[in-house]
This record gives structure tokens, C-alpha cells and sequence, in this order.
């Protein structure tokens, strides 16, 4: 298990990191999420020894972090580390050897790597010359190559489009089920409900919510959702009992207070015109999200 225990960090008058803890299991996709500058990328800085800690503690199976276990992280960070004029296999090759591996062994994982993620034809190419989503192809390939047991990553799905976003998310699914804890942070929080298993939200340093996304996302108060064809959601507006949470078109998320029918929530719809859509729906992970900074 990952432990970040009671993590400071402080810059002048800024606290980046203000007693944050929370503990990430083995073999799991887990969601670091917070606004920016909310001190995601610190913490992730702070668990390779990146920045000083001004006090607190990251342990990895219960003892504190040193060289020889980070060796078997992977990082990926915000701020990309490639050397823009070298060619992506030869580069892939070095930063293996670097991180331990025999010349044999680097190679072939070179080769499954640039096979997984596409790469293959681009492997003679110097990553300057690569668009932005295969750079982040090869970026990820040199945090996965030396099979980490824990793998951080900032962002990694900034910048990418559709078909990319599909290749990362199988890769990363792919590397969690062989039981490597995979921590990544993004803004794109719908992905991060599709993917993760557990996440942690931060704000001005500080743990503001953790726990599964089913335990996150089922929230006290289940919305209504209803979708009633041609109407714009007008239709709820001024129901006794009744708060309009979100409208999207004709779709509209209901809070309903207790002790009122949802029965006579579906008459109103009816009369309003053709109901395609009407049952209690969860929280989206955005709405968890706005809450808990919010507070």
C-alpha cells in the first residue's frame, strides 16, 4: 500500500501540501483530483522525492520511501521529459538501462511497448518530429517499459484525442489488472468515473473527500433524472417539493424532498409530452467534485 501521511510542503507563504493523507491499495486505478493549484502535482513531486517535505511521510508497504523502491515506480509528469532529438527506440532503450534492465531485456520490452502502444512505425523517429499524442505515447512507454509496481501520472490525458484516450485507458486497465497501482490526476472527470476504482479529492492542500466512486457518487440525496421530448426541462420548474439540479436540453436532474411522489413527478412530465427517460440516477463525479471543493 501507498501511504501519503500528513504531507507539508510550504513555499513562502503558500502551503502546498497542508497535512494531507490518504492511503492508495495495490492493483487499483485510483483518481488524485483537485482544481488547479490545489497541490496534486506536489504531492505526486514530494512521493519521488522531487520536493522537500517540510513534514510528514510517504511510505510504500508500510516503510518510508527510499532510491531503491522508487526504482520501481513509474512517473510520468506534467512537464514531459523527453530528449527532442532522439529517436523514440533508442531513447525507450537508454531510459530502460537507466532504470536497471539488461541490454537484452530493455530491448525486448522496447519492442512490446512500441508494439502496444502503436509505435512501431515510428520507432526511427525523433520524438521532436512525433505529434503531441504520440509523444505522450513514448512518454508513457518510458514510465511502463521497467514494470513498475506503482505508476503516477500527471495528466497523462491532456492533449489527447478520442482514439489515443482509448489506447491509454485499455494500456492502463491492462497494467492495474497485473496488480501495479496506477495513480493518475486529470480534469477530465468523467473518464475518471469510467476508470477508476477509488479516488481522492484535494483543495488548498488538504484531503476534502476520498473513498470508491460507488461510495462517492451514491451520495445521501439519489437524483430524478427525466427526459420529456421538446420541453427544455420547463416543465419541472415550480413542482411543490421539487429542486431542478442540472438541465441538459430536454433532460433535467430532480432533487425531491422527502415524502413527495414520484408518481405525481411522472404525471407532470406526462402532460408535458412524451417521456423517454425517467428513473433515480447517482451523482456524476462532477457533482461530487463541485460539492466537496465547494465546502
Amino acid at each position: 500500500m501507498l501511504e501519503l501521511d500528513a504531507l507539508v510542503r510550504v513555499f513562502g507563504e503558500v502551503r502546498a501540501l497542508d497535512g494531507l493523507s490518504f492511503d492508495v491499495p495495490p492493483g487499483l486505478m485510483f483518481g488524485f483530483l483537485g482544481p488547479n493549484g490545489a497541490g496534486k502535482t506536489t504531492a505526486m513531486r514530494a512521493i519521488f522525492g522531487l520536493t522537500a517535505l517540510d513534514g510528514g511521510e510517504v511510505r510504500w508497504q508500510g516503510r518510508p520511501l527510499d532510491r531503491s523502491a522508487r526504482r520501481r515506480f513509474g512517473y510520468l509528469p506534467e512537464e514531459r521529459g523527453l530528449y527532442p532529438a532522439m529517436r523514440v527506440r533508442d531513447q525507450l532503450a537508454y531510459l530502460g538501462r537507466l532504470h536497471g534492465l539488461d541490454r537484452g531485456s530493455a530491448s525486448a520490452a522496447v519492442d512490446d511497448w512500441l508494439q502496444r502502444l502503436g509505435l512501431v512505425d515510428r520507432a526511427a523517429t525523433p520524438v521532436q518530429d512525433l505529434s503531441l499524442g504520440n509523444q505522450q505515447r513514448v512518454q508513457l512507454a518510458a514510465a511502463l517499459l521497467h514494470q513498475p509496481e506503482v505508476v503516477v501520472l500527471d495528466e497523462p490525458f491532456s492533449g489527447l484525442d478520442p482514439v489515443a484516450v482509448d489506447v491509454l485507458s485499455d494500456v492502463l486497465r491492462g497494467v492495474a489488472s497485473q496488480g501495479a497501482t496506477v495513480i493518475f490526476s486529470s480534469h477530465q472527470l468523467d473518464l475518471v468515473e469510467d476508470l477508476c476504482d477509488r479516488v481522492a479529492i484535494i483543495d488548498a492542500g488538504r484531503l476534502v473527500a476520498t473513498g470508491t466512486v460507488d461510495e462517492l457518487t451514491s451520495g445521501p440525496e439519489p437524483r430524478l433524472e427525466v427526459e420529456v421530448a421538446g420541453t427544455g426541462g420547463r416543465w419541472a420548474q415550480g413542482l411543490d417539493g421539487v429542486e431542478v439540479a442540472e438541465t441538459n436540453r430536454d433532460v433535467v436532474r430532480l432533487r425531491v424532498a422527502g415524502g413527495v411522489d414520484p408518481q405525481s413527478i411522472l404525471d407532470a412530465a406526462r402532460a408535458a409530452g412524451p417521456v423517454r427517460r425517467f428513473g433515480f440516477e447517482r451523482l456524476r463525479l462532477s457533482e461530487v467534485f463541485r460539492e466537496a471543493v465547494r465546502r
